[in-house]
């Protein structure tokens, strides 16, 4: 049910937005840009559901809770940068949005450089001498 809503509220927000946008292009922006907000901290509360599983499965198995945290990190990086891009798209600023694109890699590849090493290790050690 979730979704049907956060759709009509997305269909409403598009219709008024290409209505004002003829007459308030920066009102149109910023309504968009409020709409993307909205839904995004709506989901908030299902992502911390899935937060939640996961330690708890972590805990379960013995996974360190450093490894989880670092590709809940990635996992969050990446939603953020690829929410920030679209908002910026949005404005028309397709080299503005590339660049928090870029960014969002580059800060993806320094988390992940030290789960990279673990995993390397373990297979160098799973490998007979």
């Amino acid at each position: 049910m979730d979704i049907l809503q956060i759709v009509g509220i997305g269909l409403l927000a598009t219709i008024l937005i290409l209505v004002i946008r003829e007459q308030k292009p920066m009102f149109a922006f910023l309504l968009a840009a409020f709409v993307g907000v909205a839904i995004f901290l709506t989901m908030i509360g299902k992502i911390e559901g899935v937060v939640s599983v996961l330690e708890d499965l972590a805990d379960r198995s013995g996974i360190s809770s450093v490894y989880l945290k670092t590709m809940l990190k990635i996992i969050g990086i990446a939603y953020i940068a690829e929410f920030g891009a679209q908002i910026v798209r949005d404005a028309g600023l397709e080299s503005v949005a590339s660049k928090i694109e870029f960014a969002g890699k580059i800060l993806i590849l320094v988390m992940a450089v030290p789960i990279i090493g673990v995993l390397i290790e373990t297979v160098l050690n799973l490998l007979p001498a």
